[in-house]
């Protein structure tokens, strides 16, 4: 019996894409060296803060570059204290499975789906990112069949709260050369995040991409607090002192690499009031200038931010204006970076 599907066409395979938008030498060197670097936090090797900030969805070309060129001027000003991974998120998760889906999907969000337009949009947006502001960058691990066609130029992803219990996703975490994220499950429960990060640290053989393939374990897999929902479907935070000192035990009770966590300040943080994220900041640089192990485990940030204050449609035509979550503007985002140095 046929499947309820259409198939319209095979894709082509990462191998070849990569061949058609190549990285050339001086690319290869910036990745290789921010690698280095952004694996160095992690180890606690160099203590810098972490801030990867972008928009919720990069939803253009031209308004994302030009927002992560305002932030290579602020890394410039800041790199003693701050290591800058930009956000450059081509696939949005949609919680109802409605709306826009991000730019892998339709890279002109006013047209219809095209999944290979839409893979060439991301490969090219990425290198253009890389080449104009020597940034690379990070991007959320949607589909994990999906990483392949940007595996060279990531420096760092996430695994959103309704992946990290999926079994493919924490397998193809552990076979991933840089730093990866787990974000805690929706519902908060923190024995999930803590498994699936555990799952990644260890190696497994498994299929991927019709391959039976092995892989070693990410020793930078790490935990990712971004608040969670209660049974009433309200938003609660989950990084405060109590909640950072829970996870510091958490990590102590087990055999963990690296123990490590970003803090999501937005999404259930913030109840999604993105201008709550400076304050959020500020509390949690508190705890670490109190507590040393909660500075030892909390490597920084994620932070959703564009060039315009708040949220519109699709069709609502302001020029770098989020049009899924709503993000901090560029004024207040200057401002949150270069107080978040003098706090380091």
């Amino acid at each position: 019996m046929d499947m309820n599907l259409e198939f319209e066409r095979k894709l082509t395979i990462p191998m070849e894409v990569k061949k058609m938008y190549p990285l050339d030498d001086p690319l290869v060197e910036i990745v290789e060296r921010r690698d280095k670097e952004i694996k160095n936090i992690f180890a606690g090797k160099d203590d810098r803060i972490i801030l990867i900030i972008g928009p919720c969805s990069a939803d253009n070309e031209a308004s994302v570059l030009d927002y992560i060129a305002r932030l290579r001027k602020v890394q410039d000003k800041v790199e003693d204290k701050i290591f800058i991974v930009p956000r450059i998120y081509t696939n949005k998760p949609r919680t109802t499975g409605s709306g826009y889906k991000g730019m892998l999907h339709q890279p002109d969000p006013n047209k219809k789906p095209d999944m290979f337009k839409g893979i060439v949009a991301i490969r090219s947006m990425h290198i253009r990112a890389l080449r104009e502001t020597g940034f690379s960058c990070a991007d959320e691990m949607l589909y994990p069949e999906n990483h392949r066609y940007l595996d060279d130029i990531l420096c760092y992803v996430a695994v959103g709260a309704r992946s990290v219990e999926n079994q493919q996703h924490r397998l193809v975490a552990s076979g991933i050369d840089v730093p990866v994220g787990m974000k805690n499950p929706t519902g908060g429960d923190l024995s999930v995040m803590m498994n699936s990060i555990t799952a990644a640290q260890h190696g497994h053989t498994f299929l991927y991409r019709g391959w039976e393939v092995h892989s070693q374990g990410n020793p930078y897999a790490h935990a990712i607090l971004r608040g969670y929902m209660n049974k009433h479907g309200e938003s609660l935070p989950n990084y405060h002192y109590e909640d950072l000192m829970n996870l510091v035990r958490l990590y102590a009770a087990g055999y963990f690499k690296n123990p490590a966590c970003i803090i999501d300040t937005n999404h259930s943080n913030s109840g999604k009031n993105p201008f709550e994220q400076p304050r959020i900041i500020q509390e949690v640089m508190s705890a670490r200038r109190y507590n040393n192990d909660i500075k030892n485990t909390v490597k920084g940030f994620m932070v959703e931010s564009y060039i315009e204050d708040g949220a519109q449609s699709v069709d609502g035509g302001c020029y770098g204006k989020s049009i899924t979550d709503p993000c901090l503007g560029w004024e207040k985002t200057e401002r949150l970076v270069l107080d978040l140095a003098d706090m380091a």
